[in-house]
């Protein structure tokens, strides 16, 4: 596979700073080839992009070789560890880094004594999947990077973006139909096939599969785009899903429950949280349809133990699923919005993810103080925004009277 080199465009980071962007340029070939030389002894265990799918999907794992995937309670977020080996080498592969505003990411993996990420997978740059990157990169070294290619102009993506620029890690953007080696796991990406430029429409999904056992990965992909990946039958199967868009309504469409075909579905969600996750019209799907559904609100951390062929669930607190919440509130998200969008079930609009002009219906927040707010975020509680040039103590009252402003970390 060829190596990538991230390039982040910094412009002056001022309080009206634009949105930086990033793109990957291919090194010059000698360059390369030199470095092909150089990394020669830790080449096999660099991820190689397969082009034959003629090979078995299911391979032959020797006894010595196991897999742990733990899906981490960080919040209202998501993150998902997978640890594992072949007998000779051992593998970290993180996909999402849990909510900005929390640092229960690096504490696990530093209570796991990991020191080396193979391979880093952002599902899309929304801070509560991209949250703690930064802190991941300052603190390990990590081999490689997958993301979609888009962009936000949030300070959370910024720092993240340039903790990966400023580290010796690999960058790539897979499209959906490529398919990876990592040692014994093989990594099927479901989507995108093309960037749309919605965020949560263009997560990238993926499903990992040891030996006969899978796990399959949504990120924030909306029902249109679950849809979109039965385009490829042979690799849609899963024994575990990751439930998309932590057990929103927006997801878990009924036919790509049923091409997945679970035997467990897992959602990432904080307790009580302000989205009203999971939903209940998806906690009663599950239960219809007979698949055993866990929570992290309920749950803690889950994790999955496997050979390739039997496997074992185990959860930090007992607890089961029993019902979810009522969707009071749908908003559907403007596509042509350049920044982080969410559906909010609570009825308020959280000043760190909600689009430009959902934060002009703020009182005292117009357009100019709309564009100061989203370069400053993220903010940590409602009283920040005398921050905002012109909101001092007077305003603030009046915006918290109105009661739209809210915080939340989706």
């Amino acid at each position: 596979m060829r190596k990538l080199m991230l390039v982040l465009m910094l412009f002056s980071f001022t309080l009206f700073s634009a949105c930086d962007h990033i793109e990957q340029v291919y090194q010059d070939e000698q360059v390369e080839q030199q470095e092909v030389t150089d990394e020669a002894t830790t080449s096999e265990k660099k991820l190689s992009k397969k082009t034959d799918e003629s090979t078995d999907n299911e391979k032959d794992l020797s006894k010595s070789e196991s897999l742990t995937v733990s899906y981490l309670d960080v919040g209202q977020g998501d993150a998902t560890l997978f640890q594992f080996s072949d007998g000779k080498e051992n593998y970290t592969i993180l996909y999402d880094t849990g909510d900005w505003l929390g640092n229960q990411v690096p504490k696990y993996l530093n209570d796991k004594k990991i020191d080396y990420i193979d391979l880093v997978i952002i599902s899309h740059p929304h801070a509560d999947h991209i949250g703690q990157l930064q802190k991941v990169m300052e603190s390990f070294d990590v081999g490689e990077v997958w993301m979609t290619g888009n962009a936000t102009n949030t300070k959370v993506f910024q720092s993240a973006m340039e903790a990966v620029l400023q580290s010796d890690a690999d960058y790539e953007e897979p499209t959906a139909g490529d398919l990876y080696d990592i040692g014994p796991l093989e990594l099927y990406v479901l989507h995108p096939a093309k960037l749309s430029g919605g965020l949560n429409e263009d997560s990238l999904s993926i499903n990992m599969t040891f030996g006969q056992i899978s796990f399959l990965f949504t990120g924030d992909a909306y029902k249109e785009q679950e849809l979109s990946m039965l385009n490829y039958p042979d690799h849609i199967q899963a024994d575990f899903l990751h439930v998309g868009h932590h057990g929103s309504n927006t997801s878990s469409d009924s036919s790509f429950i049923e091409a997945v075909s679970p035997t467990y579905a897992i959602y990432s969600a904080g307790t009580d949280n302000s989205y009203g996750h999971p939903h209940q019209e998806v906690v009663q799907l599950f239960k219809d349809t007979g698949i055993t559904l866990y929570g992290t609100d309920v749950n803690g951390t889950i994790t999955v133990q496997t050979d390739g062929k039997d496997y074992e669930v185990l959860t930090d607190k007992e607890g089961i699923v029993k019902k979810g919440h009522e969707d009071t509130t749908k908003i559907e998200p403007n596509k042509n919005d350049t920044v982080e969008m969410e559906e909010n079930t609570a009825g308020c609009i959280d000043i760190n993810t909600a689009s430009k002009n959902e934060l002009m219906e703020i009182t005292q927040i117009g357009e100019a103080r709309a564009d100061e707010l989203i370069t400053l975020r993220p903010f940590q509680s409602i009283d920040e925004l005398t921050k905002i040039d012109g909101i001092g103590e007077a305003r603030l009252k009046d915006i918290k009277q109105q009661g739209k402003a809210c915080l939340g970390g989706n």
